[in-house]
């Protein structure tokens, strides 16, 4: 088993403990010995990583940076043994990061398709914001990640697979299903159940909407989920209305379970890209997952 400085696995179980005893208890060493770990250490970085005084310990600014990359250091020397054992046993692992409103597209089948036609292929989907997404990614805890709109960073390659719009989303009992498309005044006398604040989806609207001088406090927002499955589920009870991602409901939509309309004046397209690290080996198989989705879309969406 490979082993990575010590000093670094102390500070990084002092800051999850907050506490040099609870961290000498699990790291089964004395309470001096993680003390002098963390001096050491901060004598070669030439930094003060914790403020010291009663109660929990706390990581100064310096020490933020220096966790953030002892955690990433971690990560990839799991990533070594992980790799070493995987090639003895011609595993290829992938770690991919989806979206939210990923999880109610294509996406996940389109993994699933790729793994169930590469026997040596172990794939582990992880769902979350893109925010956090992306955090995962500079810490090389996900190989790639499925994400909608672009990224300005130096460290990533990406590849666009689609486009995508957001739509309202209405009951077919609703009157509005009726219409071919929704004013925003219209849209302000209904129940509205929208993503998270910390949601792309919910943002990409915000921003739409204010630049037709409209604020979010103007409409009625009554509920706020973060699971795009259960907001489907609202609306199709005519619950509320929501603003989803046209590609989140599209089996909803073609089926007629659901009725989607586009808003006056609020034009909001966004793509979908397969970002990744450009030390990322596999180009192959993100040229076979590409392939897979634009069948997959050509299918499921038309």
């Amino acid at each position: 088993m490979f082993m990575m400085d010590s000093k670094l696995e102390t500070l990084i179980k002092v800051n999850e403990t907050r506490s040099f005893t609870k961290a000498a208890e699990l790291l089964s060493l004395t309470q001096p010995a993680v003390s002098q770990h963390i001096r050491q250490l901060e004598q070669d970085l030439g930094a003060t990583l914790f403020i010291r005084g009663e109660g929990p310990l706390k990581l100064t600014q310096e020490g933020e940076i220096a966790i953030k990359y002892a955690k990433r250091i971690q990560t990839l020397y799991q990533n070594l043994e992980q790799s070493l054992g995987d090639q003895k046993r011609h595993i290829t692992r992938l770690s991919v990061g989806i979206t939210h409103t990923s999880e109610s597209n294509i996406m996940v089948e389109v993994l699933a398709r790729y793994s169930s036609l590469n026997a040596g292929c172990r794939i582990t989907i992880i769902s979350d914001t893109i925010n956090n997404l992306y955090n995962k990614l500079k810490t090389y805890e996900l190989d790639l990640a499925i994400v909608e709109g672009k990224i300005v960073d130096n460290n990533f390659n990406s590849v666009m697979l689609d486009t995508d719009s957001l739509i309202l989303a209405v009951s077919n009992h609703n009157p509005l299903s009726k219409k071919s498309i929704v004013t925003l005044e219209e849209l302000k006398k209904q129940r509205l159940i929208l993503r998270l604040p910390d949601s792309a989806t919910r943002n990409l609207f915000i921003s739409h909407l204010e630049s037709n001088n409209v604020s979010i406090d103007e409409l009625n927002v009554t509920l706020e989920v973060d699971n795009v499955a259960t907001i489907k589920d609202l609306v199709r009870r005519d619950f509320g209305v929501s603003i989803l991602a046209k590609s989140a409901f599209a089996s909803e939509l073609r089926k007629g379970k659901m009725t989607g309309l586009p808003i006056e004046n609020l034009s909001m397209t966004r793509e979908i890209n397969m970002v990744y690290h450009k030390d990322f080996e596999h180009t192959d198989l993100l040229q076979e997952i590409t392939k897979i989705y634009y069948e997959y879309s050509r299918s499921k969406y038309t």
